[in-house]
């Protein structure tokens, strides 16, 4: 018997290279052919869209999808979203990132999709903001779930950070992570060492006296907490460096603090590398010092490179992190404490490469992409 494919957009605000876009790229690219004519709806010329359409995964780009607030552009993607769901008939629409979602479920509703999912990646009212706006956002968010047939949690925890009554209408399904192909150490260090050198030319010297590598891949945003982690680094007397992968709007802040601080030999922002998460293995120990997180992939990544982890005790991070036992957990924006866990680490090798193990063995077991796809796909069809 011929069943028709489905027709699945898959929607995103940005197309930069985080978190969100790494999931909407695995559900796009494993979208079974023979059910699905995917397409994902994406706002800039960022590396998601280039790698989507490598994979030959159709995109359309939305010009007014950004992520800062912009009154004119909010109304120009809403009625760009209508135009598009009107022409092509989606059957499914899937919704990513907090503003295409209220959006895009509103522009939904109106076409008449049958079909309307969000993934809650995290959410916004619970970033650093004024005490009203974090109420607006927040009833924004619970529209969205009102206005959607169904929410997808990436945690627990985010799941329990909405009320109660909107539960039915949640699914937890945990962020699964694909096999990456990692660099061996002294490859990522030396190809991270010409990038670091040619930022710093006096580097060679720090570089040169064999120091234990500290590093992190985060988009240089309030949010991932950088400016706590920095100033911990600081503190350290070790023999350390701390190497950032990333880029993003605080970074000229972060250049200044760095340079305030006096350790432009120590902390390196090296920007944005292609297949960042595949040099894993140059650093010695992993931090994620974020102030809010919902289910970072980024410490999935950290698992599977078997690092020992100091992360923030915020959202879904004790979800991966059981602290002591596969990893270290701080409490978030509290810099002495991420300074004594790292020399904690520097001082007992052994622990730290015990945490990595078991970390590793944790991601292997408990979030498989198979087991995210598996469910994501059999949620398209039950509702």
């Amino acid at each position: 018997m011929y069943f028709p494919k489905k027709k699945l957009f898959i929607c995103i605000t940005k197309s930069n290279w985080g978190g969100a876009q790494k999931y909407v790229f695995d559900i796009a690219t494993n979208a079974p052919c023979d059910q699905f004519d995917t397409t994902v709806l994406l706002g800039g010329d960022g590396d998601l869209k280039k790698e989507l359409e490598k994979a030959g995964i159709k995109t359309i780009l939305l010009k007014n999808s950004q992520r800062d607030i912009n009154i004119k552009k909010e109304f120009g993607l809403f009625f760009e979203l209508i135009k598009l769901f009107k022409k092509e008939k989606p059957d499914i629409i899937h919704l990513n990132s907090s503003k295409i979602g209220i959006v895009g479920a509103l522009a939904g509703r109106i076409v008449g999709i049958k079909k309307i999912i969000f993934t809650a990646h995290g959410w916004a009212f619970n970033e650093e903001r004024n005490f009203l706006l974090k109420i607006f956002i927040k009833i924004l968010s619970v529209l969205t779930i009102i206005l959607c047939h169904k929410t997808i949690s990436v945690s627990e925890t985010t799941k329990k950070q909405i009320n109660k009554i909107f539960s039915k209408k949640i699914t937890v399904i945990k962020n699964g992570l694909r096999e990456i192909e990692l660099k061996n150490k002294n490859s990522a260090q030396e190809i991270l060492s010409k990038k670091i050198i040619q930022k710093n030319h006096e580097a060679n010297v720090i570089l040169s006296k064999n120091p234990v590598w500290i590093g992190t891949i985060s988009e240089l945003h309030t949010n991932k907490g950088l400016t706590y982690a920095i100033e911990a680094i600081a503190k350290i007397k070790n023999n350390v460096i701390f190497v950032i992968i990333g880029k993003g709007e605080k970074r000229k802040e972060l250049e200044e603090q760095i340079i305030k601080l006096g350790v432009t030999n120590k902390v390196f922002l090296i920007g944005q590398i292609n297949l960042a998460s595949s040099f894993l293995r140059a650093f010695d120990i992993f931090t994620l010092s974020s102030i809010t997180e919902a289910l970072p992939y980024v410490l999935l990544e950290a698992g599977y490179a078997s690092l020992p982890v100091v992360a923030s005790n915020v959202g879904g991070i004790p979800e991966i992190i059981e602290n002591n036992k596969t990893g270290i957990l701080v409490s978030s924006k509290n810099l002495e404490e991420i300074k004594r866990s790292i020399e904690y680490l520097l001082k007992n090798p052994l622990k730290a490469t015990s945490l990595g193990n078991a970390l590793k063995e944790k991601i292997s077991k408990d979030f498989t992409q198979k087991t995210m796809l598996e469910k994501t796909f059999n949620l398209y069809k039950k509702i």
